[in-house]
């Protein structure tokens, strides 16, 4: 197909894209607003070895996903529970929590979310604590040269707006509705391929020279 009549297409068919992408972005907009506002704090708790060796940094490394198993269990969800005084479940608190290993920056990453933007920074920020506290705890006990230097980065701690994102939502919903009204485009296309609207169509099909054409009954001169 030549790319004189793909803008064509487009001349002719151009408002169903338009249109169905307007929708789109009308009912992502819309589901947006009807969402529950959620908050999402997060915490990051440094581990960095106590000298710069190649083998204590690389066992630091490893170490990161078992420091992982351990905040996502029901003990420590339970202990954040109980100093924070929490009113949930151990199933609630971790459900609302996602915890990741950052081997790069020596660094876990405590997320928290919540409808309440100070309960999800109280559970990340306690989490973290408690956390630091039961290695700190535990790294006293181990020669110097051998600890792992436990710490939170950063005692401020915001708990923005997670969902809805509206702008996300917006453009995701532009876009899909574009593609589907492309498709729709693109469909119409196909079953009318078949159809001689045109003398040029006719022509291009038959490879004869259309002479003429007959009107449609009714049509006035």
């Amino acid at each position: 197909m030549e790319l004189r009549a793909y803008f064509d297409i487009l001349r002719r068919r151009g408002w169903i894209i338009l249109l169905t992408a307007l929708v789109a972005l009308a009912l992502a907009t819309g589901l947006a607003l009807v969402q529950t506002k959620t908050y999402r704090a997060t915490v990051r708790v440094s581990t960095v070895p106590a000298r710069p060796d190649w083998g204590l940094g690389s066992s630091a490394k490893d170490l990161l996903r078992n420091f992982v198993m351990i905040i996502n269990t029901h003990d420590m969800a339970n202990k954040v529970i109980s100093t924070a005084r929490l009113d949930m479940s151990s199933y609630d608190l971790l459900a609302k929590l996602t915890v990741s290993a950052e081997p790069d920056n020596f660094a876990i990453r405590i997320d928290a979310v919540d409808e309440d933007p100070q309960v999800a920074a109280k559970i990340a920020l306690t989490m973290a604590e408690l956390f630091v506290n039961e290695r700190v705890a535990y790294y006293t006990t181990l020669d110097k040269d051998n600890r792992i230097e436990v710490k939170i980065t950063d005692s401020v701690i915001d708990a923005p707006l997670y969902r809805p994102n509206w702008k996300m939502n917006a453009v995701a919903g532009f876009v899909l509705g574009a593609l589907l009204g492309a498709l729709v485009v693109l469909a119409l296309e196909w079953m009318a391929a078949d159809i001689l609207a045109t003398p040029e169509k006719v022509e291009r099909a038959l490879g004869l020279a259309v002479l003429g054409a007959i009107p449609a009954a009714g049509r006035k001169k």
